[in-house]
């Protein structure tokens, strides 16, 4: 059994961490537009992104501890 969870453990962590770099990469761009252009408004786009980014981590790290907590659960 673990040696199907681990390789899933590793593929939910790369996808933690893809996540993460996108939305900090969307953050970025927001901040960019908001620098250039001095108004707030012009960004929603890319807010949009970034909240969509950061609620795929919760929920890949979410799946990552469930996964963590089954391999526990399995190697007592």
């Amino acid at each position: 059994m673990n040696y199907v969870l681990v390789p899933v453990l590793l593929v939910l962590m790369g996808l933690v961490a893809f996540s993460l770099i996108k939305g900090i990469v969307a953050f970025l761009k927001t901040t960019k537009i908001d620098l250039e252009t001095g108004e707030g408004s012009t960004a929603t786009d890319m807010q949009l992104a970034q909240n969509k980014a950061m609620f795929a981590r919760i929920k890949y790290q979410a799946l990552a501890i469930v996964v963590v907590a089954i391999i526990m659960a399995a190697s007592r």
